[in-house]
């Protein structure tokens, strides 16, 4: 019954990051990462120009920059540069987003 417990236990906690998070950040690039987590019009300029040259999307929030993940990039690009509240879910310090809004 132990080893049933733990093995329950220890899967819960491996699945933790399947869960659904609200995370709100700045939509920036992977050359710049927190460099524009202000989100002035000259930061969301310099994002765009990167995105545009093939850098990929990150989200920065708290100083932390978490890599969007591949299948959510054409979500996160009309919103370059801004800040933006996201929902989906965090595996590490990749994202995967569900929904993206700019943040209020």
């Amino acid at each position: 019954m132990k080893k049933l417990w733990m093995a329950v236990s220890i899967g819960s906690l491996l699945t933790v990051g399947a869960f659904a998070e609200t995370l709100t950040g700045t939509i920036s690039d992977a050359s710049c990462g927190a460099k524009h987590e202000g989100a002035a019009a000259a930061d969301a300029a310099c994002v765009q120009r990167c995105l545009k040259r093939g850098n990929p999307a990150v989200l920065v929030t708290g100083g932390k920059v978490y890599q969007i993940a591949a299948d959510s990039r054409e979500k996160v690009v009309p919103l370059a540069g801004q800040k933006v509240t996201i929902n989906g879910k965090l595996d590490g310090d990749t994202v995967t987003v569900n929904t993206i809004e700019a943040a209020k």
